[in-house]
């Protein structure tokens, strides 16, 4: 106890505002002892009910009704994704422009091997990379087949040649697609705004389990991700090699689909061909069964409430609301920080999480004193500042004179309370600001940082 009573004597105030006696009392006995309640830049109390219901989240979008129709790539209108999504289609099929009836297709399978329709490809490459660029590319790409195709081993880290910083978002994303689709064996990566191709080292891998025309087709079509859409690998006779085949797949993209062997329609004992087909699976489809656009246009969820907390830190509380809603504290945004002991109310704003989903964990955060209420949809998070201030309700308890003063404990009350209404007081750093019942206190730490005293502080 000495310990504390020096850190509090070293951080007591110089000087007063008023000149009034005072008295001697307790503070934060216990949290009810300190209610804190923020007050809102309307200049409304937090905890006070508000009379909006909860907001249903914005429909789904509708898909546009030329969606599958549009096989061209129009840069100035078509969303950068959707953009992507039609130019990767195009490569892996004919066109489905009613235009170009012969060459539709009754099935969305694709085989392995020339298909006998030529497709209009659209020169994306051409038209977002420069000249020389483009050559440089095309250079790479073909030294790195030259190598494999040699059998010559990639001597030390893997080659890379970089495209430069690209600062479009959606011209990144357009070129990563084009690129994956025309060299199915290379892969672009991005770093920063800029991308990087790579050999592809799965292409390689599965060139040993099958021809090469079939794993630059198998690539091509995982990059494209149609719907619907399903990729057949060559007959095959071998139970052994349609084993390692069903392995590597399942392997290297496991999450993304799925393999099953099936016989040939004219399948015999003569004539014991097996195909193994791949399609991506459910979940993944189903992700993708919105079209691009919506996702684009989607507003992000922001959900607000007011948080009541007792006896615990705020991060403590943002913490394990985060873990019970499945997803990182930083998704949460506040005005200001609030006291541990206290009973303490204040606004928030969570990010990916709808105003049900919230209300659907009330039950379980009361085990931890804690309430959320006021749950409503908004636009945006909040920022630090964004508070007209806090409403405190104070308990001062074991309350007495100062020494040697005979006077009337009621009437010092009285007159100290006076005072501070007229003249107010000094917003008073104590040492609750540097942490209590530690042995090396935050201040002596900061004042040895300045100094430049790192052993002493470690």
């Amino acid at each position: 106890m000495e310990e504390d009573t020096d850190f509090r004597i070293r951080f007591s105030s110089l000087c007063f505002i008023t000149d009034h006696v005072g008295f001697h009392g307790t503070i934060k006995s216990s949290p009810s002892d300190f209610v804190v309640i923020e007050i809102d830049e309307q200049g409304q109390l937090v905890n006070k009910a508000t009379d909006e219901s909860i907001c249903k989240i914005s429909k789904v979008l509708p898909e546009p009704s030329n969606f599958t129709k549009k096989t061209k790539l129009d840069l100035q209108i078509l969303p950068f994704e959707e953009g992507s999504n039609k130019e990767a289609s195009t490569l892996v099929r004919c066109s489905n422009d009613d235009q170009n009836p012969q060459c539709g297709s009754e099935k969305d399978t694709i085989n392995s091997g020339t298909s006998e329709c030529e497709e209009e490809r659209v020169d994306v490459l051409g038209s977002l990379l420069d000249e020389r660029t483009n050559e440089l590319l095309t250079q790479f790409a073909c030294d790195i087949k030259e190598k494999w195709n040699s059998k010559t081993e990639l001597v030390g880290p893997s080659p890379e040649f970089s495209l430069g910083r690209i600062l479009d978002k959606n011209r990144r994303a357009i070129l990563h697609s084009a690129i994956r689709q025309k060299f199915p064996f290379l892969i672009t990566v991005g770093k920063n705004s800029e991308i990087v191709v790579k050999p592809n080292i799965e292409y390689k891998e599965l060139c040993l389990l099958v021809s090469e025309e079939e794993a630059f087709d198998f690539f091509k079509y995982l990059d494209a991700k149609k719907e619907n859409s399903k990729f057949t690998f060559k007959p095959d006779t071998d139970k052994d090699h349609r084993k390692a085949v069903h392995h590597f797949v399942n392997k290297k993209f496991g999450n993304l689909v799925e393999t099953k062997s099936f016989p040939e329609p004219n399948y015999n004992a003569g004539n014991p061909n097996i195909v193994i087909t791949v399609r991506f699976r459910e979940k993944a489809h189903k992700h993708r069964k919105r079209s691009r656009l919506e996702y684009q246009e989607r507003k992000v969820i922001y959900t607000a409430f007011t948080l009541r907390k007792e006896n615990m830190e705020m991060f403590e509380a943002v913490g394990f609301l985060a873990m019970k809603l499945g997803v990182i504290p930083s998704d949460f945004s506040y005005a200001g920080l609030k006291d541990k002991k206290a009973i303490t109310y204040q606004a928030m704003v969570v990010r990916k999480v709808t105003p049900e989903r919230l209300k659907n964990i009330e039950k379980e955060i009361e085990k931890k004193r804690m309430n959320v209420f006021n749950i409503r949809s908004v636009d945006d998070s909040l920022r630090l500042g964004q508070l007209k201030g806090n409403h405190f309700d104070i308990v001062i308890r074991n309350l007495k004179t100062q020494i040697n003063d005979s006077a009337n404990l009621r009437e010092r009350i009285l007159e100290a309370i006076e005072n501070v209404k007229n003249k107010g007081f000094v917003n008073y750093y104590g040492p609750q600001r540097f942490g209590l019942g530690r042995r090396v206190h935050t201040d002596q730490i900061g004042l040895a940082l300045l100094k430049g005293e790192m052993v002493w502080i470690f």
